[in-house]
């Protein structure tokens, strides 16, 4: 069996691939720039850019199953092509947002959502993986904690259940090897909730160095995300850290439901990453 990992550049899938190796699997990564993509174990690596869905099917041959990242606009012809190569299982990386009451008019739930229906339509076989806050969303504090021992933003104690790469990998290759995860959706978490001050914490920890946490107001955060990121964003991200101010997100350890292990915490995840705040 040989499984394509798109999004081979991206922190999970990078821990997908090393995940199906271990297992013995052979792993074919699909970046949108092979150039630029590096591996250091027996992995082909190979152009996939869904936004140009011909590059998926020349990556197609041979596979049998997929790990697949969101690409909404392109997500009919992806489809078409997986069908027609006779793809045996897709495992989707879908977001957490898609289980909250504002589905509807969440930006994010709704670029998974197309993706979704897409797949749950057609007559491939799929798991959906709904993770949360990804941990390494706070490699965005890196360049202010290097050049200032800083992080600006609102709501210092607003939560999240930030999960680990390695644990949405886990749940991951478990789909890709092995039978019962057909039809089947995975509500995914870390195993705690902390604040953004206490991430900010253990981060200096980590580090070995003090790192404060400076709030800002809502509206100065706005103007600094806006420089790069489209306005729904930004306002859903503001509507999250204020919805969760001071409440603590509900867990879904599914790696604890599968695997019989508790998932890894972001205090674990800060020293594994300590380096690259240093």
């Amino acid at each position: 069996m040989t499984v394509l990992v798109t999004g081979g550049r991206g922190h999970v899938g990078r821990s997908v691939a090393k995940k199906l190796l271990a297992a013995g699997e052979k792993v074919r990564i699909g970046s949108s720039d092979p150039a630029k993509t590096s591996f250091d174990s027996a992995a082909e690596i190979v152009e996939v850019d869904l936004a140009r869905p011909r590059t998926l099917a020349n990556a197609l041959d041979g596979v049998s199953k997929v790990f697949l990242y969101a690409k909404p606009d392109t997500v009919g012809a992806q489809v078409e092509i997986m069908e027609e190569a006779g793809i045996e299982h897709v495992t989707f990386l879908s977001t957490r947002s898609l289980t909250f009451l504002d589905a509807d008019t969440n930006p994010i739930a709704q670029m998974h959502v197309q993706v979704e229906r897409a797949l749950g339509q057609s007559s491939l076989p799929w798991s959906f993986l709904r993770a949360g806050t990804f941990s390494t969303n706070t490699l965005q504090w890196v360049q202010a904690i290097r050049a200032d021992n800083v992080v600006r933003a609102p709501y210092p104690e607003s939560y999240s259940a930030p999960i680990h790469e390695d644990d949405i990998a886990d749940v991951a290759a478990l789909t890709l090897t092995e039978g019962g995860h057909v039809g089947v959706t995975y509500a995914m978490s870390g195993p705690t909730p902390v604040t953004q001050r206490e991430q900010v914490a253990l981060i200096s920890e980590a580090i070995g160095r003090p790192v404060r946490f400076e709030e800002l107001q809502p509206e100065q955060y706005r103007e600094t995300l806006s420089r790069w990121g489209r306005s729904q964003v930004v306002d859903q991200l503001l509507r999250y850290l204020e919805t969760w101010d001071k409440r603590p997100v509900p867990v879904l350890d599914q790696r604890q439901q599968l695997i019989g292990s508790p998932g890894r915490s972001y205090a674990q995840w800060t020293l594994e990453h300590a380096d690259d705040f240093r």
